[in-house]
């Protein structure tokens, strides 16, 4: 299908490669060979902060009491709504049986993982927002000790709405300790903290590689790279709305893509001419980030139809997609590739971002191809189980031994043979591989 591009990236997550590995590689092996020291050294040099490490229930009170009461009622609605859409999820999950054959009996059992590491970043924009995803989601799966870890600004600490989203979202704990030190502390078991069966939430390169590097030794919600959204648009659509989408989505970074598919040149060419001024009326580190995902990363593109410009969406399988077009149920029903989608003008991604209660940490770099985003199950481990008769045995253990054999792993087959043996004294079964 053919794709006319009014506007292509110059740049690509390929082009920001870096050392960070091996940074980050250095300082998790520090830090895990010195304990508290090392990590609290990492803190005064990157943070630059030598206050109270763990949070102390009148530091939160304190804290808590420094957000304004309209503030505070907007966080408690964006967790409220947060916390039921994680409920709904959870209970699509639960544990079952099934007799597979009379007598043999087997199940699912869900159970949440004990500890979670939930990072919230703090640096160039305090994420209120990722206190209440990742939080309220570790809770609501039952997780036993929840950690919310934040970068603190030196002298002051954390950003009291942070602390007051993460309080009142189930955190057990709250650490003011940003970077790979704060990872490395919740992986690593340290300042008393229970060792992190899972790591989750959003932040920089650096933080990101750490999750990286850790993971295997523990869970991760994903691998993120820069946040990136599309936009599906038909000639109907409000140019301004879409640029104005579009601009809200590349503040988040220099390298942050966004991108627009259409099937109308017209409307495309009127978005690229008004998002220039719209970048230009933001707060200035906003506007810097904001100019630089455009200039280099932003794309326009122009589709002969809405098939062709669904299956340009599915390749790219954004973070983000939005659909401002006609017959909406099409397009939910047809796309397939995306972290969270946003259907119809009514809705944004900044929404998602915020209060509606879908969770805003989901894949990217193309990751939507093949998962999804944080979720309540993220947190909890789908484990199976199975019971027998000895008659219900029989069966099954006669085909063990035989598969068994055939594949040339003898001891197996023996461990079936033993209990052909005891439960049918007398029987003779043949177990030979060709039998």
């Amino acid at each position: 299908m053919t794709r006319e591009y009014l506007k292509k990236a110059t740049l690509n997550a390929a082009s920001d490669a870096t050392e960070t590995h091996e940074i980050v590689k250095v300082i998790l092996a520090d830090i895990e060979a010195g304990g508290d020291a090392t990590a609290l050294e990492y803190a005064k040099k990157f943070d630059r902060y030598e206050g109270n490490v763990i949070l102390t229930a009148q530091q939160i009170k304190e804290a808590c009491a420094l957000v304004p009461e309209k503030l505070k009622a907007d966080i408690r609605f964006a967790h409220d709504n947060v916390k039921r859409f994680a409920q709904m999820q959870k209970a699509t999950v639960c544990d079952v049986e099934l007799e597979i054959v009379p007598g043999l009996i087997a199940g699912q059992k869900v159970i949440p993982v004990n500890a979670a590491g939930c990072y919230v970043p703090g640096g160039r924009y305090s994420h209120i927002a990722s206190a209440i995803m990742t939080v309220t989601t570790a809770s609501v799966a039952g997780c036993k000790h929840i950690t919310a870890c934040s970068p603190p600004r030196p002298d002051t600490g954390i950003n009291p709405a942070i602390v007051y989203a993460a309080h009142i979202s189930g955190a057990h704990k709250i650490m003011a300790m940003g970077g790979v030190q704060g990872v490395a502390a919740m992986t690593f078991g340290l300042f008393g903290l229970p060792p992190a069966n899972i790591l989750v939430g959003p932040g920089n390169q650096f933080v990101a590689e750490a999750k990286r590097i850790l993971f295997g030794r523990v869970g991760i919600d994903m691998i993120a790279g820069p946040t990136d959204s599309l936009i599906l648009a038909d000639k109907n659509a409000d140019a301004h709305i879409i640029a104005t989408d579009l601009v809200s989505q590349a503040e988040h970074g220099y390298n942050s893509p966004v991108w627009l598919v259409t099937d109308d040149a017209a409307l495309a060419r009127r978005v690229i001419e008004m998002v220039p001024d719209l970048i230009a009326d933001l707060p200035e580190l906003n506007r810097q980030n904001a100019f630089a995902a455009w200039r280099d990363y932003a794309e326009v593109i122009v589709c002969a139809d809405r098939e062709g410009m669904a299956a340009c969406s599915d390749d790219y399988a954004p973070e983000h997609l939005t659909v401002q077009a006609a017959d909406l149920d099409w397009w939910l029903e047809r796309l397939t590739c995306y972290g969270s989608l946003f259907l119809g003008e009514e809705t944004t991604v900044s929404y998602g971002d915020k209060a509606s209660g879908t969770n805003h940490v989901l894949p990217t770099s193309g990751a939507a191809g093949y998962t999804g985003g944080l979720s309540v199950h993220k947190y909890m481990k789908v484990v199976t189980w199975q019971r027998a008769t000895r008659e219900g045995s029989k069966g099954v253990a006669q085909a063990t031994a035989r598969i068994s054999r055939l594949e040339g792993m003898e001891g197996h087959a023996r461990a079936a043979d033993v209990r052909l043996a005891k439960y049918f004294p007398g029987e003779n079964f043949d177990l030979s591989a060709d039998g």
